[in-house]
């Protein structure tokens, strides 16, 4: 479904992306791991358009969208959900009205329909009957929950997670990554998941590239990139200090 070729991207001096090759299937749980300032989330905003890459291509099954402009690049908009990093809730919105914005922004539903959606929404999260309170009245992985349920609202085909648990005990990390895969596996959406969180995270996916330097430099199978004989991947991923990847 999602292919970049040889994509570059820099801002100013400091070049980003320098070469990424990926394929991504339909269907897969694809996990993108790699250093702080890797490019992991700058990758994942050329996926949905909201960066343009200076050299290369970015296929949305089999649509190259890095020249598409205005309601066609819309279009293959809507097929993205997205749950950021730190979850990004309107604070002065209930929980509800939070959920039920993308649909209000972007479809003209009926507000019984929007109800509808977004109280099957929070039943799938597991928060039923939170939708009166505001975020500042949820835990941390509360709010995660009420993100993801808003991410989903508009039923996407393909869904990115920036970082999903981001600020979590390991317990939560947990319950939200187990969360995700139940949620996989009821709506069949196509999963894209930065994530530090190794190796717990290699439990969720069914792929694992590694973005080190500008360029994808393993791409396997959970158990695939756990064994793999690259001193990079391994240093990573097992957190050692020395190795081919500088500490600073």
């Amino acid at each position: 479904m999602i292919r970049a070729i040889n994509l570059h991207k820099s801002f100013g001096r400091q070049r980003v992306l320098a070469g990424v090759n990926l394929e991504i299937p339909d269907g897969a749980v694809y996990v993108i791991i790699g250093g702080s300032g890797a490019g992991k989330s700058c990758l994942l905003k050329h996926f949905i358009g909201l960066l343009r890459p200076d050299r290369g291509e970015v296929w949305i099954d089999g649509v190259e969208i890095s020249a598409l402009r205005g309601q066609a690049l819309n279009q293959v908009r809507d097929r993205f959900g997205m749950l950021f990093q730190g979850g990004a809730l309107f604070d002065s919105l209930s929980v509800y009205d939070n959920i039920a914005f993308p649909l209000r922004e972007k479809t003209r539903q009926s507000e019984s329909a929007i109800r509808q959606k977004v109280n099957e929404r929070l039943e799938q999260v597991g928060l039923p009957g939170v939708n009166d309170k505001f975020p500042s009245e949820l835990s941390g992985g509360m709010r995660k929950r009420v993100a993801l349920a808003r991410a989903l609202v508009s039923e996407p085909e393909i869904l990115l997670f920036d970082e999903p648990t981001t600020g979590l005990d390991p317990i939560r990390v947990n319950s939200i990554h187990r969360l995700i895969l139940d949620l996989h596996n009821l709506l069949h959406f196509t999963a894209i998941i930065v994530s530090h969180e190794i190796p717990e995270i290699f439990s969720l996916a069914t792929r694992v590239a590694m973005l080190h330097e500008g360029v994808i430099v393993a791409a396997d199978t959970p158990s695939g990139i756990q064994t793999s004989p690259d001193p990079v991947v391994q240093q990573f991923i097992n957190g050692n200090i020395e190795g081919p990847i500088e500490v600073n």
